[in-house]
């Protein structure tokens, strides 16, 4: 790993100014220019070129996405981000089309993506608590992962041939926060899958 895109998709909201998710994007990226890594950081709501983040998507061989989770997704100025830099990207430097082909044009969906060697870390911050997620109990999530939550975004970065990092989720962060845990936990997480300390351990 040299180069790393950080997206901090924080949208700014009156009971969320988004503190968290930006010392997380920050906290990444000193981290990773400490290790002698280059770093490039987006901030998506303080606005973006869309040829120069597909260029830097091109350019990376680690993308991390910062962002909360708003209404079971991405907030909607990120979702606007991706609409707008990976429908761009579909002129060949993301991906080749869907990946189908003339000939076959019913198999191979999602198989066009030229980003092969790159590998990917979502890292998201929600108002639900840990204890929503992976219990048949819970009614809601109904035994479902965090992953599972994210499962759009997954899909969107294997239509370009992206391979998942172990996600990070920084949980109950509106009614019970703990901060500086998140914080250890998230520096021991970029300690262990990015720069390969094997001796870290990351608790739930």
């Amino acid at each position: 790993m040299k180069n790393v895109l950080i997206i901090d998709g924080h949208q700014p909201y009156p009971f969320a100014p988004g503190r968290l998710n930006q010392t997380l994007a920050e906290t990444a990226a000193t981290m990773l220019t400490d290790a002698g890594k280059s770093v490039r950081l987006t901030q998506v709501n303080a606005g973006y070129d869309v040829e120069a983040e597909v260029d830097h998507h091109v350019w990376a061989d680690t993308v991390i996405m910062q962002f909360p989770i708003n209404w079971m997704g991405a907030p909607w100025s990120f979702k606007k981000y991706m609409d707008e830099v990976y429908t761009a990207g579909m002129d060949g430097r993301l991906c080749q089309g869907d990946g189908r082909s003339a000939e076959a044009p019913t198999r191979n969906y999602g198989m066009g993506g030229t980003l092969g060697g790159t590998r990917y870390l979502l890292s998201v911050t929600l108002n639900a608590p840990r204890q929503a997620f992976d219990d048949p109990a819970e009614p809601f999530f109904a035994g479902g992962s965090v992953d599972d939550l994210l499962r759009p975004q997954h899909l969107n970065m294997a239509f370009f041939g992206a391979q998942p990092l172990p996600s990070f989720a920084a949980y109950d962060v509106m009614k019970n926060p703990q901060i500086e845990q998140d914080l250890q936990r998230f520096r021991a997480h970029i300690r262990r899958h990015l720069l390969g300390d094997d001796n870290t351990r990351v608790a739930a």
